[in-house]
């Protein structure tokens, strides 16, 4: 058909529904940066307002569909999870995504069919030894290569009274660099 659109129509309540948590979205990308005490104060007075409106908009719209609309168990699916979904109104330390966590996995979900083969039970557990290593460096700042090759160098000559030394949090490249001096 000449002039018809590909693909389905959007709904208008999903896409007021999009739109409703887009504005909820802007605020958070206002306070981007700023302190949790910040973030809850812009929160309480300009997101929960929104928040409240949503959460009687979605009530009121699932009151008039029936269950076998396109959006209704989207709406449901909403509602049930609603009380966590607000929880960052109450917590400046909240994020309204869990995009960090996300990301923090990647790598864990792009290296799962590479640990299909770990060759054994013991391989796989040597593996998530080392992933578990490297994940620690890296969130405590450490960079996990130096980190590592520092360690395997020095935890031989190391006195097992200062072992906690060697452990990411309390290790520094130049202090490495001292020892290896």
């Amino acid at each position: 058909m000449p002039g018809a659109a590909s693909g389905a129509a959007i709904s208008p309540i999903a896409l007021e529904a999009v739109k409703r948590i887009d504005a909820l979205f802007d605020i958070e990308r206002g306070i981007n940066g700023k302190c949790a005490e910040e973030r809850l104060h812009v929160r309480k007075e300009q997101s929960a307002p929104l928040l409240a409106a949503l959460d009687a908009w979605l009530r009121e719209q699932r009151a008039r569909l029936s269950n076998s609309s396109s959006v209704a168990k989207p709406i449901d699916y909403m509602l049930c999870r609603f009380d966590r979904f607000a929880r960052f109104i109450d917590d400046g330390r909240i994020c309204l995504t869990n995009n960090a966590a996300e990301r923090a996995l990647r790598g864990f979900a792009l290296g799962r069919k590479s640990w299909l083969f770990a060759g054994s039970e013991r391989g796989a557990d040597r593996a998530a030894v080392m992933a578990t290593l490297i994940m620690t460096a890296k969130l405590n700042d450490v960079d996990p290569q130096a980190w590592l090759a520092d360690v395997l160098a020095r935890i031989a000559e190391t006195q097992q009274n200062r072992l906690a030394e060697l452990l990411p949090w309390n290790w520094n490249p130049s202090s490495a660099k001292a020892v290896a001096a």
